[in-house]
C-alpha cells in the first residue's frame, strides 16, 4: 500500500495559482489546502467556496439583543411598575433605545465570535506545506495524495506555470480539508 505524499508548488503570480488550482478541481483532486500573501476572492472562488456564515451569526446575534432588550424593559416594568399620571407601564420609545443598543452589542459578540470560530483561530501550529515564503510574495497550493497520484499532480501543477514543486512525506495526523490560508 502507497503512503501519502504531500506535493507543494509554488507559484509567482495570484493567475496562475488560480490556473493550478481549477486543474486540481478538473482533475477531482480535492485534498488540497492555498497559502496566499494577500486576500483573493479569484482564489475563493477557485475553491470553490461560498460566501461566509459569519453575516448569519451577526443577524442571530443581532436578533437575540433585540429579543433580550425587549424581555429585559417589558420584564422590568410589569415586575417594578410605576405608574405615574395615567402614563402606560410599558412605553416603548424608552425599549427602542435599549434594544438597539443591545442589538449592536450582541451582533458585533457574534461577529467576533463566528469569525474566530470560521478562521479556525488560533493555530497552535502551522499547516502541513506551509512555507514563509507565502506569507511574502509567493502563492502556494500543498495537495495530500497517494505516490500512485503524485506524479499526475505534479505535472498538473507544472503545467499550470508552478515555480517549483517538491515532494514531502506526509504526516500520518495531519489532515488538508479545501482551504485558503493567507
Amino acid at each position: 500500500m502507497s503512503g501519502a505524499i504531500e506535493i507543494i508548488a509554488t507559484f509567482a503570480a495570484e493567475e496562475q495559482c488560480v490556473g493550478g488550482i481549477e486543474a486540481l478541481r478538473a482533475a477531482r483532486a480535492e485534498n488540497f489546502r492555498v497559502f496566499s500573501p494577500i486576500p483573493s476572492e479569484h482564489i475563493e472562488k477557485a475553491i470553490g467556496r461560498g460566501r461566509s456564515p459569519v453575516r448569519a451569526f451577526v443577524l442571530t446575534g443581532g436578533i437575540l439583543g433585540v429579543l433580550t432588550g425587549l424581555a429585559i424593559t417589558i420584564g422590568t416594568s410589569w415586575e417594578w411598575n410605576l405608574v405615574a399620571g395615567g402614563k402606560p407601564i410599558i412605553s416603548w420609545p424608552p425599549f427602542i433605545i435599549i434594544c438597539f443598543e443591545l442589538m449592536i452589542l450582541f451582533g458585533g459578540i457574534a461577529a467576533v465570535a463566528s469569525f474566530l470560530l470560521n478562521a479556525q483561530v488560533p493555530a497552535l501550529e502551522s499547516a502541513p506545506g506551509y512555507s514563509a515564503r507565502f506569507c511574502g510574495d509567493r502563492f502556494g497550493v500543498a495537495v495530500r495524495c497517494d505516490e500512485t497520484e503524485a506524479q499526475k499532480v505534479e505535472s498538473i501543477l507544472g503545467v499550470a506555470g508552478a515555480e517549483e514543486v517538491r515532494r514531502e512525506q506526509a504526516q500520518p495526523s495531519a489532515t488538508l480539508p479545501n482551504g485558503h490560508d493567507g
